[in-house]
């Protein structure tokens, strides 16, 4: 690895806090359409999800509503700069990559970003309704349910990012296979630990109830064996690699590296 003089490590920094600070504005930029959008999808979440004797949510506190559909705009904003934020911080990495690098990173964060909102639609499609149906299966002529707005939006939350997380799984696979971290024969070898961690983390990410811990730990093996599938196509980047001279059309991290980040940020 080659060492940076201190003006590369210093244009270094001064990029990514010009990064950072362009993510962080996106957001700001973001924010008043993710407050506008707040209630109708909170209106939305509840009506798909809420059977018949729970679609009456309440609210015990003066401001919980207002939290509530705050939270939601700050994540609802989120999703939308999403895209942007992505584009910039490929942008600053991308002079350090060569070239089967950039394809390969571009790649995965593609499908990193599909697998996380396909966890994320899952949860909301199949996982939350039958959790709040199963919830409400316990009402009885003397039991009442009756469950405030913050828990269930907080429960949505949780869930909605412990699937998108765990649904990384085939990513997860074919990134030790590439870079050599563990071999695919030992991969296919410690399938009964690997579903032993799956249903502890499903356990640890969701409510204490069966249902859903199945729901999570179900999808996120197959998609453990989708990843065994995807990493045997894969082949392992070479241990010597790292050590191999840059080729001709690759960029330099000491001259062309810094020459990028001082032209583009700090003229």
């Amino acid at each position: 690895m080659p060492e940076l003089d201190n003006d590369s490590f210093l244009a270094h920094l001064e990029a990514l806090r010009m990064t950072l600070l362009a993510c962080v504005a996106s957001w700001a930029v973001a924010l008043p359409f993710g407050w506008a959008g707040a209630p109708v999808v909170i209106s939305a979440l509840t009506r798909w999800c809420c059977p018949e004797s729970l679609s009456q949510l309440h609210y015990f506190s003066p401001l919980e509503v207002f939290m509530v559909n705050l939270r939601m705009g700050c994540i609802l904003a989120a999703i939308l700069c999403y895209p942007y934020v992505a584009y910039r911080l490929w942008h600053f990495l991308l002079p350090a990559l060569y070239d089967e690098e950039r394809k390969a990173w571009r790649h995965w964060l593609v499908g990193s970003s599909f697998l996380f909102f396909a966890g994320g639609a899952f949860c909301v499609a199949a996982v939350l309704p039958l959790i709040m149906k199963f919830a409400a299966s316990f009402a009885s002529d003397t039991i009442t349910p009756l469950i405030g707005l913050s828990q269930f939006i907080s429960l949505a939350g949780k869930l909605v990012l412990a699937f998108g997380i765990m649904f990384q799984m085939p990513i997860a696979v074919c990134i030790l296979v590439r870079f050599g971290l563990v071999g695919l024969d030992a991969i296919r070898n410690s399938r009964p630990y690997v579903l032993i961690v799956i249903l502890l983390v499903s356990a640890l990410l969701t409510p204490p109830d069966i249902l859903s811990q199945g729901m999570l730990a179900a999808p996120t093996w197959l998609l453990f064996e989708l990843g065994i599938l995807l990493a045997s196509r894969i082949k392992p980047k070479p241990k010597d690699e790292d050590d191999a001279p840059p080729p001709d059309d690759a960029p330099s991290s000491t001259d062309t590296t810094g020459t990028f980040y001082e032209s583009e940020y700090t003229r």
